[in-house]
This record gives structure tokens, C-alpha cells and sequence, in this order.
């Protein structure tokens, strides 16, 4: 199968899926791991130019820990947009170049804009990547895919739907969090978050509700053509 990933900042990924994407890519599952904006200003120092070259390689150094194919679309924090049609376009091409069976995104209702303008992104462009006259670089891929939507930022929001056992990755999980090492010193100092104790403890405490060691959530999109008769995660 092919797994398409795709969240606002080089780093989301890691946080939310970070678990769930290995345990495909160890299945023998092909991956691809794809942030919308290039992170260009999450630093109280860093320069955006020197910013954005630090980021990528961050992700891509991570997303070679499980062999994914990493890929950045180039826009900028803050500024994403479902509305603008050549950001549309990058998904829909995005999601023509992959060929995915199963696409993961952000909740539609998460802690900032970039990620719920992801989330409506992928949604509209998911549909719109199956129309033959709507030409991209890249043909017409005719699978109405299923779309999973990550639980937001801290698991504030309703019971996940759905569990992914991730109890032998979450190391793994965390080494990949890890390797985004510019976003350690700015989000304890911009959020008070140390992303690494939260990413273990929101997986340890959806592991406990689901009787395993560590666990991610996830929900399904429910709309037309979404709907799967199987399980579509690992």
C-alpha cells in the first residue's frame, strides 16, 4: 500500500503519527511524509531563509529513520490556505504523484489555522485529484482514498474513534521527534511544550485506555466515498 502523510509543519507528523507511520513502513507499506509550509518561522532566532534550510533537512533526516519519501510543498507558516487554488493544485498533483490507499491529516479542528486549513486542503483536494480535466503535472488518479484524521495537538478534543497500537515504535517515534532539533528550545519557550514528555504521554495515556503499552488516535472522515468497509490502519 501507499501511505500518504500529510501535515502543516515539518514536525507534526512525528508528533501525532510518528508511531503509526513505521508501523506501516515495517509492514512493507510505501510512505510519504509531506509538510505544507517549510516551518519558516518557528524560531525566536533563527532567520526564515536559514530557518527553512534547517527544517527540511530535520524532516528529511527523520523521515529516513523508516525510509519515507519526505516532501515539503513550500509554503509558508500562517499563510496556508484551503482557499488558494494553487496551493489546491500542489495537493491534488501531491496526491496524483503518491497514488495513496490511505491518506492521513490533521483534525478539522485543531489549536491553529495551519493545521485546520491543511485538514480542508486534503479534504477538497482528495476529490478533486480524481477529475480527468483538471490537469496537474501529474495524471488523474481515479481512487476516491479514505481519508484518517489525526487527533489535535495534546489529545484535546473527543475520544478518538480509532487506536493504533504503536507499543514497539514509540521509540522509534520519539527518535524521529527527536531529530527536529531547531523546534526543542522554541516550543518549550513559545508553548511550554517539551514535545518529547508530551508525545510520550499522550501515546502512554491513549495506551492505557486501549490496553497496550503506547497508542495513537485517530478518526475517520465520514463523508461520501470516505466511508471504507475495512480497517484501513495497521
Amino acid at each position: 500500500m501507499n501511505i500518504l502523510a500529510i501535515g502543516a509543519h515539518p514536525d507534526d507528523l512525528e508528533m501525532m503519527c510518528g508511531g503509526t507511520l513505521p508501523k506501516y513502513a515495517a509492514a512493507g507499506n510505501k510512505v510519504f511524509m509531506v509538510h505544507v509550509s517549510t516551518g519558516n518561522v518557528g524560531h525566536m532566532v533563527i532567520q526564515p531563509d536559514e530557518l527553512i534550510r534547517i527544517r527540511g533537512k530535520e524532516a528529511q533526516e527523520a523521515g529516513a529513520l523508516i525510509g519515507a519519501e519526505v516532501i515539503s510543498l513550500g509554503e509558508s507558516d500562517l499563510f496556508v490556505r484551503a482557499d488558494d487554488m494553487k496551493t489546491r493544485d500542489k495537493v491534488i498533483d501531491l496526491i496524483r504523484y503518491a497514488r495513496p490507499d490511505v491518506i492521513i491529516t490533521h483534525s478539522p479542528k485543531d489549536y491553529m489555522d495551519d493545521h485546520e486549513q491543511t485538514s480542508e486542503l486534503v479534504y477538497e483536494a482528495s476529490m478533486a485529484a480524481t477529475v480527468p480535466h483538471h490537469k496537474t503535472q501529474h495524471p488523474f488518479y481515479g481512487r476516491l482514498t479514505p481519508i484518517y484524521y489525526m487527533e489535535a495537538v495534546a489529545g484535546i478534543g473527543p475520544m478518538p474513534e480509532e487506536l493504533v497500537d504503536i507499543t514497539d515504535f514509540i521509540e522509534i517515534k520519539l527518535e524521529m521527534l527527536g531529530k527536529h532539533v531547531s523546534q526543542h528550545k522554541w516550543l518549550k519557550e513559545h508553548d511550554n511544550m517539551d514535545v518529547i514528555d508530551m508525545a510520550r504521554t499522550i501515546s502512554k495515556a491513549r495506551g492505557y485506555q486501549a490496553d497496550v503499552g503506547y497508542a495513537e488516535g485517530f478518526f475517520m472522515c465520514r463523508q461520501y466515498h470516505k466511508l471504507a468497509t475495512r480497517r484501513w490502519l495497521p
